[in-house]
């Protein structure tokens, strides 16, 4: 009796463990597709628990997020410069074309396909740029185009190319000193170019300071004439006469020169005159 009650128990987690080898849990962000008997199913498994026979029947499970392969090699330039880069590719698969990519690629596509094709693209792109290309605005243009000759080579397999970064440029030490020295010429250029240009400035400034004196004095000039003379004079005339002191009056019709009648005239004296 004791011997049936374990053979049931033992039968029981057999049947058990079998259930559960022949269940699968497909996760947000994967698919899954299942292989009977060495044929791939149409059939695309998304999210939640799948049933399949564990003796004739597996479940290949394939991420659909952005993945990124990190590579590096080294690429031609166009003058023949051999370049050593790090470059980051960042590609996702169509979940839709998951059981085209397993029949007809397998699972090791990154190797069977992704690299092979990178690598390809990148030395026709590269070898049409110079090295110093790569160090400034053009490298955003040689991952666009890396990019695009990916696709094109690719195109139907199911495997998207977001994106090749180029992380880093090693150049030839010569090289990377020759264009240092050039960038640090040019910014010397453009600091003299910014100290000539402020000099310009404040020599304009101090021009239009001086034409606007000039211009007072020549306004001031032209307004003086002979009768504003006269003018100021006959007034300065009624001043004379309303003033209660004594003077003497010495004038040649136009400027009057005022002496005062009380002043000392002994010698030594200190004399005044208006």
């Amino acid at each position: 009796m004791k011997n049936l009650k374990l053979l049931k128990q033992s039968f029981i987690l057999i049947i058990g463990l079998i259930f559960l080898s022949g269940c699968v849990v497909i996760r947000e962000g994967e698919v899954g597709v299942k292989r009977t008997l060495g044929t791939y199913n149409d059939v695309v498994y998304e999210n939640g628990v799948k049933v399949f026979n564990p003796f004739a029947s597996r479940v290949f499970k394939i991420s659909t997020q952005t993945e990124n392969l990190e590579v590096g090699l080294n690429i031609p330039s166009k003058e023949g410069l051999t370049i050593f880069s790090e470059v980051s590719i960042l590609y996702n698969i169509d979940g839709r074309k998951a059981p085209f990519l397993l029949k007809n690629i397998g699972t090791d596509y990154e190797r069977n396909v992704i690299l092979p094709v990178f690598r390809s693209a990148v030395s026709d792109v590269t070898a049409r740029f110079f090295a110093k290309d790569m160090h400034s605005g053009e490298r955003s243009t040689i991952e666009s185009a890396i990019r695009d000759q990916m696709m094109s080579l690719m195109d139907g397999k199911g495997i998207e190319v977001e994106a090749v970064l180029l992380k880093s440029i090693q150049l030839p030490k010569s090289l990377a000193k020759a264009i240092e020295e050039k960038l640090e010429a040019e910014q010397q250029a453009q600091r003299m170019e910014f100290v000539l240009d402020q000099a310009r400035r404040e020599a304009e400034q101090k021009r239009i300071e001086a034409e606007g004196v000039r211009d007072a004095q020549i306004i001031i000039a032209e307004g003086l004439d002979s009768k504003i003379l006269q003018f100021k004079s006959i007034e300065a005339f009624r001043e004379l006469a309303t003033s209660p002191n004594a003077k003497v009056i010495v004038t040649d019709g136009d400027l009057p020169v005022i002496m005062d009648t009380n002043m000392d005239t002994t010698p030594g004296s200190k004399k005044t005159a208006y």
